[in-house]
């Protein structure tokens, strides 16, 4: 299935945005319902997008492959800059919080955890604090320094980043 440059583009705002509702892409494509933008989704879309169980509108892994967008990014401008805002699951937000900031020693992945279970209470497990770190890493927002272990720290200011927790 060939899409049209409006299809594209429409396709990125549903990766971007993932997990959205019908009134925040009507919001963005100047529609008026909720039903206009489920009759775009199925007419023009259906392919590449599904409701999960809470029916918010999510991307397939071939959409975001499609458009080359990275999932939860807005406004990222330019190639490869830093994005205004990120839409995260609330691990990765927490990850974000108590990161090194990008004038500080880079750290590992335990020493992260470490700092999660003091400031939020909680107990992820260390692939899930990985993966985090990675997420965050492609969204232009942490960077990696290899030592004896990878270490990772801020790449940019924390103020300088709207990290909005996904549903």
């Amino acid at each position: 299935m060939s899409l049209t440059d409006e299809e594209l583009e429409r396709l990125a705002d549903v990766v971007r945005l993932q997990p959205t509702k019908n009134s925040e892409l009507g919001e963005r494509w100047g529609m008026e319902s909720g039903s206009d933008v489920h009759g775009y989704l199925e007419n023009h879309l259906s392919d590449y997008y599904y409701r999960d169980d809470n029916s918010l509108i999510r991307a397939t892994s071939e959409a975001a492959e499609l458009t080359g967008v990275e999932p939860g990014v807005e406004d990222d401008g330019e190639e490869g800059g830093i994005p205004d805002r990120i839409r995260v699951p609330e691990l990765h937000s927490q990850v974000f919080a108590v990161l090194a900031g990008p004038d500080e020693r880079s750290e590992s992945v335990v020493s992260v955890l470490q700092k999660l279970r003091e400031r939020f209470d909680v107990d992820p497990e260390v692939g899930d604090v990985r993966r985090a770190l990675q997420s965050l890493r492609r969204k232009n927002v942490v960077e990696v320094e290899y030592r004896t272990v990878p270490t990772f720290r801020l790449a940019v200011e924390r103020d300088a980043v709207d990290v909005g927790v996904s549903e």
